[in-house]
């Protein structure tokens, strides 16, 4: 390990010992932090993972309730129907602090009085399979929307721990082994001169008595 370019004196030795206890403890704090992020990015995956799960098994379900009810109802009145349906969304997005990482926190509420006033057809034309397929779409959007939610703040979080574990092994592998070694040879430096120092002395001494 390189050491640091700093000349071999006790007021360098004692700013290279400040630096390293800041370091120490800089160290500390980071793989804290590390760690906590770590826990609750694991949390969130799951979360992530089981949401997801549901999402697409819904959808699936839905898709295959509607692949039926198409080959049981005319195309043409499927398409008609769903020409002018829309789901209204109220979304608000807000922001929230995780072990430094701000993240989003979605706010949503899903009209369904206007969804199903604008889904309008008539029993005789209608199909179980229709109904289900629809009925299983409006029931996926808010899972669909914290599914968004979560998966971004994975995003964010991962990011930061990444950038984390970058600083952990600088001040880990290259900051505090540099500090270390540095003033280990400054230490050795010192005492260097101080025994010549006191043999110097040593010798005047015998000089005078001789």
């Amino acid at each position: 390990m390189a050491r640091l370019n700093v000349k071999p004196t006790r007021m360098e030795l004692s700013n290279l010992k400040d630096r390293l206890q800041l370091s120490t403890r800089g160290h500390k704090l980071l793989k804290d932090k590390q760690d906590e992020l770590m826990r609750q990015f694991i949390s969130l995956i799951k979360k992530n993972n089981q949401l997801r799960d549901e999402v697409e098994q819904q959808l699936t379900e839905s898709m295959r309730e509607f692949v039926v009810a198409k080959s049981l109802i005319n195309e043409s009145f499927i398409e008609e129907l769903f020409v002018g349906a829309e789901t209204n969304v109220e979304l608000n997005i807000h922001e929230r602090n995780i072990m430094s990482v701000i993240v989003p926190q979605m706010d949503f509420e899903v009209k369904e009085a206007e969804v199903s006033s604008d889904i309008q057809y008539g029993y005789l034309n209608s199909s179980s399979e229709l109904d289900n397929a629809i009925e299983r779409i409006e029931g996926v959007l808010p899972k669909l929307l914290e599914l968004s939610e979560v998966e971004k703040t994975c995003q964010l979080m991962a990011d930061e721990i990444e950038k984390t574990r970058r600083r952990v092994n600088a001040l880990e592998y290259r900051m505090i082994p540099q500090l270390q070694e540095t003033i280990r040879y400054i230490q050795m430096k010192l005492e260097e001169n101080e025994r010549s120092s006191i043999v110097r002395m040593m010798k005047v001494k015998d000089m005078g008595i001789s």
